[in-house]
């Protein structure tokens, strides 16, 4: 059995006021596409509401960094009361959105992600003295390839809301 490590363990982000929806799907989709993960979306779900539209989606990016290794990261995006908003931004009209936004990021390394080290007893003894005493600094690797990949989309994303802050205002 595969077995799977939490290495960021519910990272948040909230945020309130304007900020674009499809932007903001786009600006994560193209993060993972940009560093080579495959694309997973678990859950998208929307329901109309009368005080707005109320989102919820699982995405579950992934990425094969070794025969052995894989990286996960699980992000949940929950936007409530989202509605369309039009902002007056020199004499143009822009069309954006407001909401709520909670972001929960969690990020995992995959060991044995093609399960052929527990097949038997054997095996899968050998797989624990490997990763322990062999693997180690690949497992270290793997470990920050994917802290860094989550830190980076949370500082993305943070910067990309705060230029809504700053540009059109609360």
């Amino acid at each position: 059995m595969a077995e799977r490590y939490l290495v960021i363990d519910r990272l948040k982000l909230s945020y309130e006021g304007l900020f674009n929806a499809d932007e903001l799907h786009e600006l994560i989709s193209s993060f993972f596409y940009e560093k080579g993960y495959d694309w997973y979306e678990k859950m998208n779900q929307v329901i109309v509401t009368p005080s707005g539209k109320q989102i919820h989606m699982i995405l579950e990016p992934w990425k094969n960094i070794t025969d052995y290794y894989k990286l996960i990261v699980s992000i949940k995006i929950n936007i409530a009361d989202l509605k369309d908003a039009d902002v007056q931004m020199g004499g143009a009209t822009i069309k954006t959105n407001q909401g709520t936004l909670h972001v929960i990021f969690d990020g995992f390394v995959v060991s044995d992600r093609k399960n052929k080290w527990s097949q038997k007893p054997v095996y899968w003894f050998m797989s624990i003295l490997f990763e322990k005493y062999f693997f180690k600094e690949h497992y270290q690797k793997a470990e920050t390839w994917v802290r860094d990949d989550v830190d980076s989309l949370h500082q993305k994303i943070k910067t990309y809301l705060n230029s809504f802050t700053n540009v059109y205002g609360r």
